[in-house]
This record gives C-alpha cells, structure tokens and sequence, in this order.
C-alpha cells in the first residue's frame, strides 16, 4: 500500500475542482415555433388545397365507420339503440336449454350445482327455446326423437347454437350400429 503524504492528500483534493471548473458549462435554449408538428410526408402528400392526397394524387376522401354515421332519423335511433341494448345482453351470457336424453344430462346437470355454479358466468337453463341461445344435445339420439328435436330447434331465435355432449350423442356411442340411432344432431 502507497503511504500517503500530508503534501499528495490536499494537492487531489485541489484537482477537481479544477477538472470540474475547466469544463464549460452548456446552456440548452428550447426554439419555439408557431406552426404545428407536421412530418415531411405529410408536407408532400397535400395539394394546393391543403386535402391530403392518395399515392396516385387524388384527394384522399374520408368515409365514416358505421359506428360513428349519424342516426338521421327517430325511428333509425330508437332501433339501433335497442339493437345495441339487445347485443349487450346477449354477449355476456349463454342460456342453453336441456335436451337431456340419457346419462350425459345428469353431468350436465352439475353445473346447476355449487361446486361449478354457473350463475355466476351467466348461465342460466331455459325450460322453452324461445329464450335459448344454445341447446344441449346431451345422450342417444334415435330416429323417432329426431324430428322433436329439430321443431325444437326450429323455434329458438338466431343467433342459436347446437352442443353435443357425449359419445353417445355425437356418433351414437354404443349404440352406434343400431337401426334406430342418428350418427349425431348434426344429420339433421
């Protein structure tokens, strides 16, 4: 270890300072301008006019999205606000209908139950089609229910959905090589 001196300890005290007092001390001024920011391709692409133009030099036209046209009349207002309304409703929440034919309807079931509690996703079953969104076709479907099915589907609203739950209900299970089963609701 270098021993240190009376003399070397305050001559480095004495050089920065120095060192810090040699450097010139910068001012930054800040020009300010009137016009507003615009880059130099947005400079290029206007006409005389002051429009923006396309690639080809035509007048860049703006056509409004159909969220943002404006309602011109009561009537178009008061419908598309309900529209709007009814899409909110529906966005959120399922609600299927049973259509529980053999064992799978009871796993179906436990959703009802507290251990998955479908209320709290907004799943609630509805007894008639007409307040369905979704049917769950759930167990074996054969030749003679087929057309029960279908009139019930018929009768939900649009949009509608079809779920098949189990083996059973989507190629027959094992049922699949008797005479009276349907190979699935999709056949329909």
């Amino acid at each position: 270890m270098l021993p240190l001196s009376a003399r070397a300890l305050p001559g480095a005290l004495h050089a920065r300072p120095r060192l810090v007092s040699s450097i010139p001390r910068i001012q930054l001024v800040a020009h300010l301008s009137t016009t507003p920011n615009q880059s130099a391709t947005a400079l290029e692409h206007q006409g005389h006019s002051g429009q923006p133009l396309t690639a080809s030099g035509k007048i860049r036209k703006e056509v409004p999205l159909p969220s943002q046209e404006k309602k011109e009349g009561a009537m178009q207002y008061v419908l598309t606000t309900l529209d709007q309304v009814a899409n909110w409703a529906r966005q959120s929440s399922l609600w299927p209908m049973t259509f529980g034919l053999a064992c799978c309807a009871v796993e179906m079931m436990h959703l009802s139950t507290p251990r998955y509690d479908q209320d709290r996703l907004g799943i609630i079953f509805r007894a008639s089609p007409r307040q369905s969104d979704v049917m769950i076709v759930a167990g074996t479907l054969t030749n003679k229910m087929a057309p029960a099915l279908r009139q019930v589907y018929d009768q939900m609203p649009d949009p509608r959905w079809v779920v098949s739950m189990g083996s059973c209900a989507n190629g027959g299970g094992y049922y699949h090589y008797s005479y009276s089963v349907v190979r699935g609701p999709t056949d329909l």
